[in-house]
């Protein structure tokens, strides 16, 4: 069954539309906060197909998504006790866990890393406005991760994206169809 070629042509397509960069940016606001997509999904094809403007995607996306971040930061730090049976349900409770003993024990630097892994960047800054992290430690450290991810994602993909994307082009479904393996796998082997 052919799937992901067709998509991310697709996506493709949309990456070159007018109004993509209003979707990437609406994106990043909401995955700093409580959307589970990460911006890469946008930020990547948009890189591939205006490779020209890598760097004011890369800004918009950190823009965006640290303004999202202190809007996480405003939920946990007034609405945490409401937010906490939607977390559970969403299944970020360990995430949560995790980022507040990080917080206990790297304050800044728990930011940081969040901003630049792939760990759920909402997580840390719902928790973030919970324990009460200054502001502006929680601002720079946000801009710094998180700039530096998308900066280093969008530069990648400006530079090498065009050429790495037509060899990966034929692979595309047997890659789709391995990502879906590996989910269901790992998840599996974490709900055991």
């Amino acid at each position: 069954m052919k799937l992901f070629g067709g998509l991310y042509d697709k996506v493709i397509g949309w990456s070159k539309h007018p109004r993509a960069p209003w979707f990437l940016g609406g994106m990043s606001f909401a995955e700093s906060s409580f959307f589970p997509i990460p911006p890469d999904v946008l930020l990547v094809p948009m890189c591939i197909a205006r490779p020209e403007k890598w760097w004011r995607l890369a800004l918009l996306t950190t823009v965006m998504s640290v303004i999202g971040g202190l809007f996480g930061y405003f939920l946990g730090a007034v609405f945490f006790d409401l937010l906490t049976p939607w977390i559970a349900k969403m299944g970020y409770t360990p995430a949560m866990e995790k980022a507040r003993a990080w917080f206990t024990e790297w304050g800044f630097w728990a930011v940081f890393i969040a901003g630049f892994s792939p760990i759920p960047y909402k997580a840390f800054t719902i928790t973030a406005g919970a324990m009460g992290m200054p502001v502006i430690p929680f601002v720079l450290a946000s801009a710094f991760g998180r700039g530096g991810r998308f900066f280093l994602v969008a530069w990648l993909m400006g530079r090498f994206g065009v050429s790495f994307e037509s060899r990966l082009r034929p692979f595309m479904e047997w890659l789709g169809w391995g990502v879906v393996a590996v989910v269901v796998v790992a998840y599996l082997v974490m709900s055991h």
